[in-house]
């Protein structure tokens, strides 16, 4: 794991930043042991807030605790991620339902930003980036006033697959697609037509779930 140190200030949000990242970059792989002392080493902490970092981390999903062995990333079988992913579609359907018609010019904006920055990273193969500009794109199109504990519940599924993501996105061609399968669900928005983008939206999701699952065990 690099060096993420921050100086002074550094707080459990640091950690938590630090560690979902290596995460993603998959400096931390699933099954693999969280050593805290050496994440507080690289990320110029104390072990403490590492610690409550974790904690977080299990929260979400994303690390599991084993007593007197510590901390390990969440390691998903191919029926765990089924189960997560039926659970988006049912929660991003009806979100999606409702943001729709609320989606002003500076919504479709932000909409068609991250599009863009999603693109650029596929052409810089900058896996990290990609990720963050794809979370920005979905996102801005299902959140809506009113929708709080839904939001809530979609971004604990999303977290929970976030290494499973970056993998993912280690595929070039996947990467590639993931920019077209945007390109049809942006184009579904600016229709206004609710039925095309969830039917694009679940192609999209589908796709990835599939991609995973053939390299997951049962």
């Amino acid at each position: 794991m690099s060096s993420r140190g921050a100086g002074p200030g550094t707080t459990a949000q640091h950690a938590l930043d630090g560690l979902r990242r290596a995460i993603v970059d998959g400096e931390l792989r699933p099954g693999q042991r969280v050593l805290q002392e050496d994440v507080a080493e690289n990320f110029g902490v104390s072990v403490a807030p590492v610690r409550e970092a974790l904690r977080a981390l299990e929260q979400e999903g994303q690390v599991v605790y084993r007593p007197r062995r510590g901390y390990f990333v969440t390691e998903l079988r191919a029926a765990d991620l089924e189960e997560i992913y039926e659970l988006r579609q049912v929660l991003e359907e009806r979100s999606a339902r409702r943001a729709l018609p609320t989606l002003d010019a500076d919504a479709l904006h932000r909409i068609e930003l991250a599009a863009r920055d999603c693109a650029d990273a596929v052409d810089r193969a900058d896996v990290a980036a990609e990720l963050e500009a794809n979370r920005r794109f979905h996102f801005a199109i299902l959140e809506a006033p009113g929708q709080v504990h839904a939001m809530r519940l979609i971004q604990l599924l999303w977290d929970s697959t976030e290494a499973y993501r970056a993998m993912y996105y280690n595929s070039p061609q996947e990467r590639r697609e993931a920019v077209h399968a945007h390109d049809r669900i942006l184009d579904a928005v600016r229709r206004r037509d609710a039925d095309l983008l969830i039917a694009e939206m679940d192609a999209h999701r589908d796709r990835a779930l599939r991609v995973l699952t053939e390299i997951l065990p049962p």
